[in-house]
């Protein structure tokens, strides 16, 4: 971790590094921290820019890191289960502690099992490297917020 900022940013300040599930670890990890961010930030669009912004950083910290590892997708790189987490918890909020629970843990089956859709996107760019690579990482996990957030639409609309 300490040889390049990106890994740092790139297995989610350690939480990849959990030698059980990092996904989910890097997952709880992001929960918490947008928990803590959006003490200073109010506004959803003041949110939103930081999540816009986490996207580029992520995608240069996942392309970054797996070229240094020399693996196309790590399982120790979290950073994409945080930033689409927090996509999910942006929309999500202000729900109660059970919906949250419930939104972290259709975003783990879905990032985790892959079904349709994320299936999909992780085949797309599955062994791309460089930036196509870096993106590739990111990309499964952003198709996994959005049928998280589609399934609680549906739930919302029952």
């Amino acid at each position: 971790m300490r040889t390049h900022p990106a890994h740092w940013i790139a297995f989610g300040f350690g939480s990849g590094l959990s030698p059980l599930a990092p996904g989910t670890a890097g997952t709880l990890w992001g929960w918490l921290a947008w928990l803590v961010l959006t003490q200073w930030l109010t506004t959803p669009v003041e949110q939103a820019w930081v999540i816009v912004i986490g996207l580029a950083v992520a995608w240069w910290a996942s392309t970054v890191t797996a070229k240094h590892l020399r693996i196309a997708d790590p399982s120790a790189i979290v950073v994409d289960e945080i930033i689409a987490f927090w996509i999910v918890l942006w929309l999500v909020l202000p729900a109660g502690f059970w919906a949250q629970v419930v939104a972290f843990a259709l975003f783990r089956f879905f990032d985790a099992v892959k079904p349709g859709p994320v299936g999909w996107a992780d085949r797309l760019f599955h062994g791309a490297k460089g930036w196509r690579g870096g993106f590739g990482i990111v990309w499964d996990d952003l198709v996994a917020a959005f049928c998280t957030l589609g399934v609680i639409a549906l739930w919302q609309v029952w």
